[in-house]
């Protein structure tokens, strides 16, 4: 741990396993890419998702998945919470989504609303055959009945620890690190 409470839960080689995990996982258990779609959540979860469809690509010979991007800035529901202008950057679903399978990606799966948020942005653009969820670390804490169906880490926290994941996409790096904060 560094002077600073900050330690390294994953490395740029950990992510990639994980994610290459998760992509086989998928494609097993929903048999292939037929009806997958693939949907990132701003903003670390569309680089995660992209990832994750350059891996079901390399495993299933250059099979293509539908790829889209999900804004919840105007789902959240602690929008009229303090947050005087949200910044919205754009929800893109290229395709349509009744009937699909849509695999919704984000990097940490904490108490749950962001993911419900998702939901709610989604149906808002047809009825889905499924919604199956795929995060990089479940740090637990959920305060909603929502479960990842794939996790590349799971990873216990105390409410005092964040998780911050860097991407090379964002961050110039891979990695995860959980930092203890203060007591205030």
């Amino acid at each position: 741990m560094s002077p600073n409470g900050t330690r390294q839960v994953m490395d740029a080689l950990a992510i990639q396993r994980a994610l290459t995990r998760i992509a086989h996982e998928i494609l097993e258990r929903n048999k292939g890419t037929d009806q997958l779609a693939l949907v990132g959540i701003r903003s670390r979860g569309v680089h995660l998702a992209e990832r994750i469809g350059k891996k079901i690509r390399e495993i299933e010979s250059g099979a293509s998945v539908p790829f889209g991007v999900v804004d919840i800035t105007l789902y959240r529901d602690d929008v009229d919470r303090g947050v005087q202008n949200p910044v919205v950057k754009g929800t893109d679903i290229p395709f349509p989504v009744d009937g699909r399978r849509i695999l919704l990606v984000d990097d940490v799966l904490f108490t749950g609303r962001t993911v419900r948020a998702a939901m709610d942005a989604l149906v808002d653009f047809g009825r889905p055959q499924s919604i199956q969820l795929a995060v990089l670390v479940d740090r637990g804490h959920r305060e909603l009945p929502i479960r990842a169906d794939y996790v590349g880490k799971n990873l216990p926290t105390s409410r005092r620890e964040q998780v911050q994941v860097r991407l090379a996409e964002a961050d110039g790096q891979d990695e995860v690190l959980i930092e203890t904060m203060s007591k205030s």
